[in-house]
């Protein structure tokens, strides 16, 4: 008798045992469960911990509340300014209703995946070149809105999305070059011309001042000569002043006028000279 409940209670721990292996299940503190009781869906959600169910009656499935980061691959599309560009992009998401995201779409990852990729391209269509180069804040927030459109019904929410990359063909980038070359040489020489312009204001000023007072002149040619000088130049072209030269000629004149005359050279009268002659023919 005995020997029949020790085996009847070893038999009943047994099945205990083995029906609480089959049952027990554990939730993780990311997880939610849902449970389907012979395809049904129970209205309460497994929270995190541990949890029970019927076995063989009851499924669990474990749903990831973790935000998801999803690479959207590279879309190859034509603008609308008709430009042929391949973009990439990154979507990040969670679900926020585990039994919607169980029920209502068979797999919420790859339906993301497909919506991201068919809206990046419609993005793409709607888009000019520009518009995705520099104003890609603007195209985010846009994406994010079709993207969590439908994805609500999925109890899915779309947290961000990103435009990572946008890659253009060989010719394109060498035309932006150029462009961009122009524009710059642009711009350089509307800043040469506006700055011949201040310095000829200035210079002109410069001038009217050196006129009033001629002696400013002469101190910026000693100026130039010094700076010249500093680069320690072989050959130095120094211009020589007009003034200066007006300057000797006047003093050259000036002394010329001031000068006495030179004396005459002495000579002998006429009348000596014949009268010797004619001593000389008498004595004779």
């Amino acid at each position: 008798m005995v020997e029949d409940l020790v085996v009847a209670a070893v038999a009943v721990a047994s099945t205990g045992a083995v029906y609480l292996a089959a049952a027990a299940r554990v939730v993780k503190q990311y997880e939610r469960g849902v449970v389907l009781r012979l395809g049904r869906l129970r209205s309460q959600i497994r929270q995190p911990g541990f949890t029970m169910i019927v076995p063989g009656v009851d499924r669990l499935r474990k749903v990831n509340m973790q935000i998801v980061t999803m690479p959207v691959p590279a879309q190859e599309g034509i603008t609308r300014d008709n430009v042929t560009v391949r973009v990439d992009a990154v979507v990040y998401f969670k679900v926020v209703d585990p039994a919607e995201a169980v029920i209502q779409v068979e797999d919420y990852r790859f339906a993301v995946s497909q919506m991201a990729q068919t809206s990046l391209r419609s993005i793409i269509g709607k888009s000019d070149l520009d518009d995705l180069l520099s104003n890609r804040e603007k195209l985010n927030q846009g994406l994010e809105l079709m993207l969590d459109s439908p994805a609500v019904g999925w109890g899915v929410h779309i947290d961000r999305v990103e435009i990572k990359d946008v890659s253009l063909p060989e010719t394109m980038k060498r035309s932006m070059s150029r462009q961009a070359e122009a524009e710059r040489e642009r711009r350089a020489r509307v800043i040469n011309a506006d700055a011949e312009l201040l310095a000829s204001k200035k210079l002109a000023e410069a001038a009217q001042t050196m006129s009033e007072q001629p002696s400013a002149l002469q101190l910026r040619l000693l100026q130039t000569i010094v700076a010249v000088a500093a680069e320690k130049n072989s050959t130095l072209v120094l211009p020589f002043p007009v003034e200066l030269l007006r300057f000797l000629e006047r003093a050259a004149q000036t002394g010329a006028e001031g000068a006495a005359p030179a004396p005459a050279p002495a000579t002998t009268p006429a009348g000596t000279e014949s009268g010797e002659d004619e001593a000389s023919i008498g004595h004779a």
